[in-house]
């Protein structure tokens, strides 16, 4: 296992995260932070995306996690824990942007500070991706980096953005479309 992976675990399997919010619903502050290490990155890397502002994002990771010791127990296991995380820390996203009522737009060097988060992608594949944010249309880099970043399908995309997934497939392959035309010019020069 390589240094990253060692620091940074994420998971979505249910068999894993289940457990943890059902001794959360018994207060149990370990369990709280075990699953806090297991989703933090996905948690703030979806904040950070519906935000664009590392504090506010911040914050919203806080939230949630108070949110989820509060509510675990009316928590009912449907197969897709982290959904459930998710759609918290969507609507205190959503609660955080009508509280502002406008989003920000984030400098690139922060929305650089996500991709060191994230766990599933090498140093190539985050330069790669940094590189290809400017390009981007801030819905485009915000599927992009819930794709690539947090790995999620399209459709649970879809879902947390409450976007059609035929919106998220076109906006995702318009995206990569970009991409591909960005790499096949710095090719040729």
């Amino acid at each position: 296992m390589n240094e990253l992976s060692e620091k940074f675990v994420v998971t979505t399997d249910t068999d894993v995260l289940d457990p943890y919010i059902a001794r959360i619903a018994d207060h149990d502050k370990d369990a709280l932070a075990q699953l806090y290490h297991l989703t933090s990155g996905s948690v703030y890397g979806f904040a950070l995306s519906m935000l664009k502002n590392t504090e506010d994002a911040e914050d919203v990771l806080q939230d949630t996690y108070l949110s989820i010791y509060a509510s675990a127990s009316g928590y009912r296991s449907m197969g897709k824990p982290l959904a459930w995380i998710l759609r918290i820390t969507r609507n205190l996203c959503l609660m955080k942007l009508r509280d502002r009522k406008k989003i920000a737009a984030t400098p690139l060097e922060e929305l650089n500070l996500s991709f060191d988060n994230a766990p599933l992608m090498t140093h190539e594949d985050r330069i790669v991706l940094k590189s290809c944010m400017q390009y981007l249309s801030k819905e485009e880099a915000q599927i992009v980096m819930l794709r690539a970043v947090s790995g999620f399908k399209h459709r649970e995309i879809a879902d947390f953005l409450a976007l059609p997934l035929s919106t998220v497939l076109s906006k995702y392959h318009r995206a990569i479309k970009k991409i591909k035309i960005l790499f096949k010019g710095e090719e040729s020069k």
